[in-house]
């Protein structure tokens, strides 16, 4: 997208992209890196600000529109969904974001969000997960692990958590990808991958919560151990990890194992990511949820599954017509008076 400035063209930046209003999250919060990587990735790829908008529930996520220099609504606890379904419906031509949190997203929300997946309309989610309630000052959340010591669980939460990537695709999303706050550059990817998704995209964002939950995913995002416990999906190439690119995925059957890359395991024979493949996408997504006694299944990061079905708003649209040309274009007024009239003595 360009702007005409003093008669001449002008490609926009992210700075075009920043709002008036002074940014209020924690100091150190995660939040403040995936709102520039969202600002510089709608410039890089031509997004007209005032043909876009963010649509948000309730949570420090939920704060998002008033920092972006588009158009936004800041919505009810756990129903930005329902709102952008009807705003997509209606304005088919808007690109437009939701931004929620796990709480936000999968407690109050979670019917809402289950219901846009399987509709399919064409717009983006951006699932911050911190395992934890930040706003309301530390509670646990539907994607706490068991066990998670909190001010609503001083003796650690019963819950079984949920598995947010693995809830989508049953769900039957046509695009779930995976994320991190602390790697700026395949945050960026991934969200130019889901605006380009004709569809409903799914990104989980990894958010450190530095009040609340600090450090619940450094594993993956620090040095020392970030090589060991990522594994970076990328469509056609093989599952390969580790800090010197010797550890592998390969399936052992339909049970994927890590093996060494040696003279007994090539590239060649581990497991290709496809990402139109449903059934390998689900195995990924469980990964960390029951790991073996003996092995330790890296997280996966990337695009872990898409695919392209009809997209909602366009099916609502071809359906009006249809029916404008079997019955006419309709009368409101005759509508509603009805054609049943009564008589009162």
């Amino acid at each position: 997208m360009s702007a005409e400035i003093e008669g001449t063209e002008t490609k926009l930046t992210g700075k075009d992209f920043v709002s008036d209003q002074e940014v209020k999250w924690c100091p150190g919060c995660g939040d403040y890196s995936i709102l520039k990587q969202v600002q510089t990735t709608l410039a890089e790829i031509g997004v007209a600000r005032e043909n876009t908008v963010f649509v948000s529930g309730i949570g420090c996520s939920s704060r998002f529109p008033y920092y972006m220099n588009t158009y936004g609504v800041h919505t009810l606890h756990g129903r930005a969904t329902a709102l952008a379904s009807g705003l997509k419906t209606a304005r088919p031509d808007l690109s437009t974001w939701i931004v929620t949190g796990d709480g936000d997203a999968l407690s109050i929300g979670g019917n809402h969000l289950i219901h846009l997946l399987r509709r399919n309309l064409n717009v983006n989610i951006l699932l911050f997960n911190n395992e934890i309630y930040g706003l309301t000052k530390g509670q646990y959340s539907p994607a706490s692990p068991k066990g998670t010591i909190t001010k609503s669980s001083p003796m650690g939460s019963l819950d079984h958590s949920f598995n947010p990537l693995a809830l989508c695709l049953g769900a039957d999303s046509t695009f779930i990808a995976r994320s991190m706050d602390r790697d700026p550059k395949h945050l960026r990817v991934i969200l130019a991958e889901a605006n380009k998704h004709q569809g409903t995209s799914m990104v989980e964002i990894y958010q450190n919560c530095n009040v609340f939950n600090d450090g619940a995913f450094f594993t993956f995002t620090e040095k020392a151990t970030k090589a060991n416990t990522t594994l970076y999906l990328e469509h056609g190439q093989p599952l390969i990890f580790g800090d010197d690119k010797d550890l592998g995925i390969k399936l052992d059957g339909f049970k994927p194992v890590v093996v060494k890359l040696d003279e007994n395991n090539s590239a060649e024979d581990l497991w290709i990511h496809d990402e139109a493949d449903q059934v390998k996408a689900g195995m990924l997504t469980r990964f960390f949820d029951a790991p073996s006694a003996t092995m330790s299944f890296p997280r996966p990061f990337g695009v872990f599954y898409k695919n392209v079905r009809s997209v909602y708003e366009e099916d609502v649209a071809a359906q009006i017509n249809q029916a404008i040309d079997i019955k006419g274009a309709g009368d409101l007024d005759a509508l509603l008076s009805g054609a049943n009239t009564w008589e009162i003595e």
